[in-house]
């Protein structure tokens, strides 16, 4: 039963694509910033081993004392995990290799499928006030990301404009639906953004016409586009909006981040400190 005394909790967003290379963490880090920048309270949780978020956020391998796998297993607290980043009012739990073994190690643990669920809904989690949690899951659909989808009230699902897109996205939607029956009934689809989009591309029209055809209001407005400042600001371990406030990458974020507030009201009153 929850606890009326409580606040409400931050909404929790997976972004999630079992295909690698579709800009699933691009648009997780690059996300976060936005919403950063709207005045939100975020904190991206770097669920990926490979731990790409974490370091586009400039957060050191040798910084990453405790990460999200000590977190998922208990075996750290929240306030040990959580690493401020270089940008304003953002967070993130940082990722390690160690998650690598996570799936082999969860499958013997009780209510497995709930680890992330009750690590982000700890008490100690109110002190920061989060507006948002984003969670970068893996691309693939491991039970770190079935995690994910369980503890997330929606799934935000990245997709490269390029051949063969849609037919890549049934099987995720099939695991949604199978959350949604099993373990979360609340779970929805927070929508589509197509990336890597490219309007001299005529391949790139066409999978927007077929998105839109097939998924309709699910699929944001706002698209991605193919932008070679996306592609450099890892490297400096900046998100595009600091790497290049003004190119086409950073402003299309932006506009990802208001198309994403206006969809649904503010689950709390924003807490000072």
């Amino acid at each position: 039963m929850s606890d009326p005394t409580r606040p409400p909790g931050p909404r929790i967003i997976a972004v999630a694509n079992q295909k690698g290379g579709v800009g699933k963490t691009t648009t997780t880090i690059n996300l976060a910033s936005a919403l950063a920048e709207q005045g939100k309270r975020i904190l991206l949780v770097d669920l990926d081993p490979q731990g790409n978020a974490s370091t586009g956020l400039g957060i050191e391998t040798n910084a990453r004392r405790y990460s999200t796998y000590d977190l998922i297993l208990g075996e750290a607290p929240l306030s040990d995990v959580i690493q401020k980043t270089d940008f304003d009012g953002l967070w993130i739990s940082p990722a390690t290799t160690d998650l690598s073994s996570a799936d082999m190690e969860l499958v013997s643990a009780e209510k497995r499928t709930f680890l992330l669920y009750d690590a982000l809904r700890q008490v100690d989690i109110d002190a920061w006030a989060f507006d948002y949690v984003l969670i970068d899951c893996p691309p693939s659909l491991s039970l770190l990301t079935i995690n994910a989808m369980v503890a997330a009230q929606s799934v935000l699902v990245p997709l490269q404009a390029e051949f063969f897109a849609l037919e890549g996205l049934s099987q995720l939607m099939l695991t949604i639906r199978e959350v949604r029956q099993t373990a979360n009934k609340d779970l929805r689809i927070e929508g589509i953004v197509l990336t890597m989009y490219d309007v001299r591309n005529n391949l790139s029209q066409q999978v927007e016409s077929d998105a839109r055809a097939t998924l309709g209001e699910l699929v944001f407005r706002t698209m991605i586009p193919r932008n070679v400042r996306i592609s450099e600001a890892p490297s400096f371990a900046l998100p595009v909006l600091t790497y290049d406030g003004s190119s086409k990458g950073a402003v299309a974020y932006r506009h990802l981040a208001r198309e994403l507030l206006a969809r649904h009201v503010p689950t709390k009153t924003k807490v000072a400190g």
